[in-house]
């Protein structure tokens, strides 16, 4: 079993020489790994104690950077503290969910077809006549 840690437990490694993170509810000591992360370890340092999901996430980390990432993991949030999980819609993993397609889809497909039909109707009026 994971260990599991508290919000304020985490805010309190906050400085250069202990470094914890939490991503998507996981809980990370990067503190070792400061000098070794390709983009500096001020990145690192200003999530310190904080929750870098977002920031994790928006920088479009790689599938190498993502299995290097459980040799720092030391716990997990504790269950009445962790955030829901919520998939980008740029995220491979998700792509081909049946999570509201009909109405996805259904936006998906109607601009270009609607944007067809104008244009043909434009180069009707204006070429054809």
């Amino acid at each position: 079993m994971s260990k599991e840690f508290t919000v304020s437990q985490v805010q309190e490694h906050n400085s250069k020489t202990s470094v914890w993170i939490i991503i998507h509810n996981d809980v990370y000591d990067v503190s070792s790994f400061l000098n070794e992360h390709p983009g500096g370890e001020e990145v690192l340092l200003e999530q310190a104690g904080k929750d870098a999901s977002e920031n994790f996430e928006d920088v479009g980390h790689s599938s190498d950077a993502r299995e290097l990432m459980v040799k720092y993991k030391i716990g997990t949030l504790v269950a009445s503290e962790r955030k829901p999980e919520i998939r980008k819609k740029a995220d491979p993993a998700s792509w081909g969910e049946n999570t509201d397609s009909s109405q996805s889809s259904f936006k998906s497909w109607i601009l270009p077809i609607a944007l067809g039909l104008l244009a043909t109707v434009v180069y009707r009026v204006y070429f054809m006549s």
